[in-house]
């Protein structure tokens, strides 16, 4: 049956606006700090009620202003997972599950021994949150949800506490993890590479509004918006001034270009993915003379920072570590990779 959230809250100077449905699947909500993510998984839970709107889980309404609905977060079946994993801080890994679970009291003992199994806690079961990592927190936290059973899981930032090295893993082992609930999963991040890696679709939040909302690829690849553009790690951007059918005069790059999508009245800006340039010795369609302006290394990629031959515009462009970028002078643009964008 999924999630459907359409809601409005003015608080503290900030006022929140959103609305979509998710349909049992992962769905992220990505943006800055301050966009509004975590104030909508808490509307959600009931630990903030809405000024007005509607939020159905499942085909159960849960809020809704013009009804007078608004249920309390125990009454809701929804799982929250803080940033900070909330674990009590007296209790066992094993005693923070069973103060969650909400099963059969004759199957509780294997209830509780197939989740600790199957988060790898099992070794874990008398120790106290300040005996355990950050990662086995997080084990011992989702475990406890399950435990609980809900039919809509929510996650604030579920990562953001773990080194790089463990976020990773623990992104690969939670996506296989949610693949075997049947319910409805909500996170909220400020890592698109995240939300990429674990979700199915994508709201982009933008001060309190959805900026881009659909399949989290589609989104990527067509963000409609400069903003939405901006914060799925488009570098570069461009006003535009239309000069044909599909064809515009990038003001800020200084170079005409052309597209494969029919340029409308309402697109003012044009963005090239850092990963959009092809090495060419050719002139071709979209071929520009290149000058490099700057290399900055990386782990694995380096950014290389450089100018259309005569202009004065910067352009970022990914390449592999050990690859040569000063022995190239031509780059093209293929016209389907450039996204048209409104302002």
């Amino acid at each position: 049956m999924g999630l459907k959230i359409d809601i409005r809250k003015k608080y503290k100077g900030f006022e929140l606006e959103v609305a979509f449905s998710s349909e049992d699947e992962t769905l992220a909500i990505l943006g800055a700090s301050g966009s509004g993510k975590s104030m909508t998984l808490k509307c959600i839970a009931g630990l903030i009620s809405p000024d007005e709107g509607k939020i159905v889980s499942n085909g159960r309404v849960l809020f809704d202003s013009a009804a007078k609905i608004d249920l309390k977060p125990q009454e809701r079946d929804v799982g929250y997972l803080f940033q900070n994993y909330a674990l009590f801080p007296n209790m066992t890994t094993r005693q923070n599950i069973l103060a969650a679970y909400s099963g059969s009291p004759e199957k509780r003992e294997d209830d509780i021994h197939d989740l600790m199994t199957r988060y790898g806690i099992s070794e874990l079961s008398d120790r106290y949150p300040v005996q355990l990592s950050g990662g086995q927190q997080q084990r011992v936290a989702l475990a406890r949800i399950f435990a609980y059973r809900p039919r809509t899981l929510l996650l604030d930032e579920p990562f953001s506490a773990l080194d790089a090295f463990l976020r990773e893993n623990m992104q690969a082992e939670f996506k296989h993890m949610i693949r075997e609930y049947d319910g409805n999963v909500v996170f909220v991040t400020h890592n698109r590479d995240e939300a990429y890696r674990i979700a199915n679709s994508l709201v982009i939040l933008d001060k309190g509004r959805p900026a881009a909302q659909g399949d989290i690829r589609e989104v990527f690849a067509h963000p409609r918006t400069v903003r939405a553009a901006r914060i799925t790690g488009c570098k570069n951007l461009s006003a535009i001034e239309k000069t044909g059918e599909r064809s515009f005069y990038a003001k800020d790059w200084g170079i005409e270009l052309h597209t494969a999508e029919l340029i409308g009245d309402h697109h003012s800006y044009a963005g090239i993915r850092a990963h959009g340039f092809t090495h060419t010795k050719n002139d071709e369609m979209n071929s520009i003379s290149i000058e490099i302006v700057d290399e900055i290394d990386g782990l694995y990629e380096k950014d290389i920072i450089f100018q259309a031959k005569g202009c004065t515009g910067s352009f970022w462009w990914i390449v592999g570590k050990d690859f040569d970028a000063h022995s190239v002078r031509k780059l093209s643009i293929d016209p389907g990779s450039i996204m048209l964008l409104e302002a």
